[in-house]
């Protein structure tokens, strides 16, 4: 009967975690191809569970496209040594993490560059 319980348990705990493994990052974003952009923040937002920098990118129409860029969460953050206004609208930054593999203006940011050329992970 104990195994019979054990394996219950079990069951559940992995079916309670799928739906947590399709929240991550390489189930929406290309983590294995890099993508590299540069732009001027035009919004940050701190929230959990993720931060968000919007970033306005000059394309060669001579305008410039919209992008989402999802960080880690704050307290990610935080551990990596960012604060709530290390990143404003204004800042010129890079990104490089995973496109989304939509190829929508979106990705997961595995590095943002500051203006003062500091890398920090993210």
């Amino acid at each position: 009967m104990r195994k019979v319980f054990a394996v219950f348990v079990a069951s559940l705990l992995l079916a309670a975690a799928m739906p947590v493994r399709a929240h991550h990052a390489e189930a929406l974003y290309d983590m294995n191809s890099p993508t590299t952009v540069r732009g001027v923040v035009g919004k940050v937002a701190w929230g959990n569970p993720h931060v968000y920098i919007y970033l306005s990118v000059n394309n060669d129409r001579g305008g410039g496209d919209e992008w989402s860029l999802e960080l880690t969460s704050p307290n990610s953050l935080k551990h990596y040594g960012w604060k709530s206004d290390t990143v404003k609208p204004g800042d010129e930054i890079g990104c490089t993490g995973g496109r989304s593999k939509t190829r929508a203006r979106t990705m997961r940011c595995a590095t943002v560059q500051l203006p003062d050329g500091r890398n920090l992970k993210s």
